[in-house]
């Protein structure tokens, strides 16, 4: 019989999406991920609704592969509903890719082109068929695997739960071994990284926290251009070791363990057939009657027994204290500093009375929030809680924006040196194109012939 060894989930924006619209579910032995499609007032609603699903499923209600199924077409039954009584949310829709653990195998549930593979002994296995229009391609021999991972439709997927209001789930169940690490993920970590890649990540680290966060940030580093979602969980042999005294079992488990109604019965016979009597416990000894006239002793002091509580309150509330300290420096935000500069903290954004901040400056940067483009703003200010590799991205994204946007204005010089001439205009469109954009370009090969002595007006751009 098999466990749970350590599990890790994680779940990132990406590079080019102001919003994630990834879900999942992190409760062994079942675990899901779901990637919502739609916008996102609608995908992350319905990869939201798709693995919450799993918050109600009862383990042994139904063998597994059904009760996968079941629940992924009672999650689709309630997405299609929402969808049809908003008209915002109309073809809103979501992969899902759920995995089960039961005794030494796993079955897992699937729509979409989320993914479930397995690492076994130094090689990565994918599980799961992608429901999706190059796989279908692929599948029929139309296209090499080199090819449909290149080809411009790759994101068009065949099968979704919400779209339509019946969905078919395809099921299997796998044989596992001790050992065995499982990876489900959002197809923003597939389409940067090949199977190869993957492999050679979850190879070099045996800690799956590491193995998550390597994996994320080297799907960041090819481009990150969707939301990237990771759960990793790990097998090992279940070892019920001795029972341990005062333990209760219930069932299965003292069934397991031999202490079945039979087998104690049996026990019971082999030493006789009654059970040794029971001792009773000495009776409290009598005090000796007050002679008339004695004086009662004085109450024994009880403040030492209260400054034992008091102690103890504090240690506790200390210990309270020190754990919300402790999150706090695992949660990552950008903002803005005192000169309106964006910039990393690490912490709350939150300020207490007496001066107190929940946070820290970990990394200044020169860019003004000025500099970004207005849509870019409001995702520079509104302090949303993130991983660190998160937030370092998030950052590096703004940045790069306030660049292009600095760099398209300065283009526009070849405006300036169109007016100048036929010839000017000429020039002013060749430094016009040192911005940013096709649009500079235009701007700068648009001058009006008027003469032949103009100066190139993007010298500055």
């Amino acid at each position: 019989m098999l466990q749970i060894a350590e599990v890790v989930q994680l779940t990132d924006t990406g590079r080019q999406r102001e919003a994630n619209e990834d879900s999942y579910f992190s409760r062994a032995p079942l675990f899901a991920v779901a990637d919502g499609m739609g916008g996102a007032q609608a995908g992350e609603v319905a990869s939201r609704m798709a693995v919450e699903a799993f918050e109600r499923v009862d383990e042994g209600a139904a063998a597994p592969e059904e009760l996968l199924r079941q629940t992924a077409q009672d999650a689709n039954r309630e997405i299609f509903e929402l969808a049809q009584g908003d008209a915002s949310r109309s073809g809103m829709g979501t992969t899902l890719t759920a995995a089960l653990l039961h005794g030494d195998e796993i079955s897992f549930g699937h729509v979409g082109d989320s993914r479930a593979y397995v690492f076994r002994e130094g090689k990565l296995k994918q599980i799961t068929n992608d429901h999706s229009l190059v796989e279908e391609l692929r599948r029929q021999g139309k296209l090499t695997r080199d090819q449909a991972a290149e080809h411009p439709q790759r994101s068009v997927i065949t099968r979704a739960l919400g779209p339509e209001p019946n969905v078919e789930v395809d099921t299997m169940t796998f044989s596992a071994r001790p050992g065995d690490v499982f990876l489900l993920c959002s197809d923003g970590l597939t389409t940067m990284l090949d199977d190869e890649d993957v492999a050679a990540v979850l190879a070099r680290e045996d800690n799956l926290t590491m193995a998550a966060r390597r994996l994320i940030r080297a799907a960041n580093d090819r481009g990150g251009r969707d939301n990237i979602t990771v759960v990793l969980f790990r097998l090992e042999t279940a070892d019920a070791g001795a029972l341990a005294e005062g333990e209760t079992l219930v069932g299965p488990s003292a069934a397991a363990a031999g202490l079945s109604a039979e087998a104690v019965r049996a026990g019971a016979a082999s030493t006789g057939g009654a059970a040794a009597p029971r001792q009773a416990p000495p009776a409290p000894p009598r005090r000796a009657p007050r002679r008339p006239g004695a004086v009662s002793p004085p109450p024994k002091r009880r403040w030492p027994r209260r400054i034992a509580k008091g102690v103890a309150a504090l240690v506790v509330i200390a210990a309270v204290a020190f754990a919300a300290v402790f999150g706090a420096r695992q949660v990552w935000f950008v903002g803005t500093d005192s000169s309106e500069q964006l910039a990393l903290f690490r912490g709350l954004p939150y300020d207490l009375p007496f001066g107190i901040e929940l946070y820290s400056e970990q990394a200044a940067t020169d860019t003004t929030l000025e500099s970004l483009p207005e849509a870019r703003r409001e995702v520079a200010t509104n302090h949303e809680f993130r991983s660190e590799d998160d937030a370092r991205s998030l950052l590096e994204d703004l940045e790069n924006a306030a660049a292009t946007t600095t760099g398209g204005t300065g283009g526009t010089g070849g405006t300036g040196g169109g007016t100048g001439g036929s010839g000017g205009g000429q020039s002013g469109g060749t430094q016009g194109a040192a911005g940013d954009g096709g649009a500079n370009q235009a701007n700068g090969g648009g001058g009006t012939s008027g003469g032949g002595g103009g100066q190139p007006g993007g010298g500055q751009g």
